[in-house]
């Protein structure tokens, strides 16, 4: 669930109002007369708001440093491709087009892997990227074999950083926060909550929500950081985009 964002969020928002609301009742069943305890219960539950803000605030650089990541890598296959495309000169004549057209299609399909968000249509692109994989590394070793010098292998070490690129980028995508990290930060939110609605001096329903509402917009931007493919905040092929139409404009 915690890579749903939007399922992230009311599932939160209702959990924890309802903590709240458990809190609230424990309150009104055992309430707080003595200064001294309501000035313990006070302390307990800064000291609880704020080991969340922490755990949320480390928790969100997790997710930004994956982001980063993923954009890194997107510019590095960008490099890549256009770098190898280059090389398919080094190439005989027949290979080297072959090669070149090759890498359209397979940066065709790289584009579409960051911008489809249907999930049986990515299986299609990861089936079609890898027939394109084993085609562009058998033109390259057909050339190789038939031609094996050092220039030949300035080619064949492009595309192997091609085929590289591609799995460091899948790598990056499957990289997300531990359902551990998420599960910890949810029962500190749950407790921090209970607290609070136990430790209410006024116990409106309409205050009760504040909490909850920011917790859970809080997991929202986290979930929706740490979910490429699925949220709002995407990894825009920016790189693949701009050498696609150089590719296409040079054809």
């Amino acid at each position: 669930m915690f890579h749903f964002p939007f399922e992230v969020f009311f599932v939160s928002l209702i959990v924890l109002w309802l903590s709240v609301q458990l809190g609230s009742f424990f309150g009104k069943l055992r309430p707080i007369k003595e200064e001294d305890d309501r000035s313990d219960l006070d302390l307990v539950i800064s000291a609880s708001l704020t080991m969340l803000a922490l755990i949320i605030g480390f928790t969100f650089s997790m997710a930004v440093s994956r982001y980063d990541q993923r954009k890194n890598y997107e510019e590095e296959e960008a490099n890549a491709i256009g770098t190898e495309y280059v090389r398919a000169d080094l190439l005989p004549a027949a290979d080297g087009a072959k090669v070149r057209q090759l890498l359209t299609q397979y940066l065709d399909q790289r584009l579409l892997f960051y911008t489809t968000r249907d999930q049986e249509q990515l299986q299609t692109i990861d089936n079609q990227t890898a027939k394109l994989q084993n085609e562009m590394w058998s033109a390259v070793q057909t050339a190789a074999t038939t031609q094996p010098n050092p220039v030949t292998a300035l080619a064949v070490a492009g595309m192997n950083d091609v085929l590289n690129r591609q799995g460091y980028t899948q790598a990056a995508w499957w990289n997300r926060i531990p359902v551990g990290a998420w599960s910890l930060m949810t029962a500190l939110a749950i407790c921090c909550s209970i607290l609070i609605g136990y430790g209410a001096h006024r116990r409106k329903a309409t205050l009760f929500g504040v909490l909850p509402f920011l917790v859970a917009i809080a997991f929202f931007l986290i979930s929706d950081i740490d979910s490429p493919g699925r949220g709002i905040i995407q990894v825009a092929p920016q790189n693949l985009i701009s050498l696609s139409q150089s590719l296409h404009s040079t054809q």
